[in-house]
């Protein structure tokens, strides 16, 4: 299966530490999640893939495997053996059943009295059979291959939780005045048994008796002598049996009710935190954030644009002539506009601190008035003779300015 190129999907280089990463996923996160993109089928993939990207980057066991083989996979680390006896999930084949270790170890073989040529190769190859298989034992730990015993658990270390992002459309009035609204979330939760700990509390006061306590095993290969991480307790000393409840995650997913402050003036596009509300951390780290995408649904007549508040308002012919003063709707209610004489179609007036409040600066902004000239409906006598009145009193051609440009 094709593998993305996970680093190109995010944007970022590859020697791009965890905060440049995480800001990398934030930006494109918002800019295809499928609430902003409603219908967008090409930009939903986007987001999946930016998804799929971050899980495994921002994870540093994840993280270095696909930096190693070029992929991740929940299968463990490619390259195990594939003979008989070869475990599932085991890490690269590091035998060395073809290297000569009678050199080496010639010293504490060949040096026995008796058994001739053939006895002194037949003993060279047992040697070479064993300190093979002790080597391979050895480089086996190093390269994470696993002992195959249930009570050896990986040891993670302590590990901030993810955040959380969540779409959330709100109405024109609630994004102008501001509110609170509840939100529904499933996020991880530290398990209530083990405390997040990931182990059974019956159990954690249990010495390994592999290396009684100490953590540390040792090995020989011949005349060399390797101090390794025990392979039973991962170099904690002590066993743990995995927690019923969690299965040794150490967290449980849940479903919340989060309530959530919506500022007055926010905008289609905010990005709001609220902290401590992503999934829990792990071994008592602390939990990640929830970061809500807000979505504003439009108005029928009030538009926005930045702080200012836009609307178009309908005038007669008389009221633009002769000029007067019209009550127009604003965010907080009717406000007087004044006319002058001779408004022309399309014309636009300022009201001024009409707009949204900035609770960053403390300033609102305006509203613009645009004014569009409406046609009177004529449906008796009197009113077209008034309009070929007007007629002959003014046959300039409105036209005419165009001609000269033609």
């Amino acid at each position: 299966m094709a593998q993305l190129d996970y680093y190109h999907t995010l944007g970022v280089a590859k020697e791009a530490d965890a905060e440049e990463i995480r800001k990398a996923y934030r930006k494109l996160a918002r800019k295809h999640h499928p609430d902003l993109n409603p219908g967008d089928k090409a930009a939903e993939d986007r987001f999946k893939n930016v998804q799929e990207a971050y899980d495994v980057l921002s994870d540093p066991k994840k993280k270095q495997m696909y930096d190693q083989y070029g992929f991740y996979s929940e299968n463990g680390m490619p390259g195990g053996a594939q003979g008989p006896g070869a475990g599932a999930g085991q890490g690269p084949n590091m035998g060395f059943g073809g290297f000569d270790f009678s050199d080496v170890f010639s010293r504490a073989g060949s040096g026995a009295p008796g058994g001739g040529a053939a006895g002194t190769r037949a003993r060279r190859a047992r040697q070479q059979g064993e300190e093979s298989a002790n080597f391979q034992d050895i480089f086996s730990q190093w390269f994470g291959r696993g002992s195959g015993n249930p009570a050896a658990e990986a040891q993670v270390a302590p590990e901030k939780g993810s955040d959380l992002e969540y779409g959330l459309a709100i109405d024109f009035w609630q994004a102008i005045k501001g509110t609170q609204v509840k939100l529904n979330i499933t996020r991880q939760e530290v398990c209530g048994t083990c405390n997040g700990t990931g182990a059974a509390k019956s159990a954690t006061n249990v010495v390994c008796p592999e290396c009684n306590g100490s953590g540390n095993v040792t090995q020989a290969a011949g005349a060399m002598r390797f101090s390794l991480t025990c392979p039973r307790c991962n170099g904690t000393g002590r066993l743990r049996n995995t927690c019923p409840t969690c299965n040794g995650d150490g967290r449980l997913p849940i479903n919340e009710t989060v309530e959530v402050r919506i500022p007055p003036g926010a905008q289609q596009g905010s990005r709001l935190r609220v902290a401590g509300k992503g999934n829990a951390g792990t071994q008592g780290a602390p939990s990640g954030d929830l970061y809500i995408t807000l979505r504003v649904e439009p108005h029928p007549f009030f538009r926005r644009d930045g702080d200012d508040i836009e609307i178009t308002v309908p005038v007669r012919i008389d009221e633009a002539g002769l000029g007067t003063k019209i009550e127009v709707p604003t965010i907080d209610g009717r406000a007087l506009l004044k006319i002058p004489q001779g408004t022309k179609n399309g014309q636009k007036f300022r009201l001024r601190e009409k707009g949204v409040m900035n609770t960053r600066t403390n300033q609102r902004g305006d509203q613009i008035v645009e004014v569009q000239m409406e046609a009177p409906v004529v449906q008796d006598e009197r009113t077209k003779e008034l309009l070929r009145e007007y007629a002959t009193l003014h046959p300039e051609d409105p036209r005419e300015p165009m001609w000269s440009k033609v």
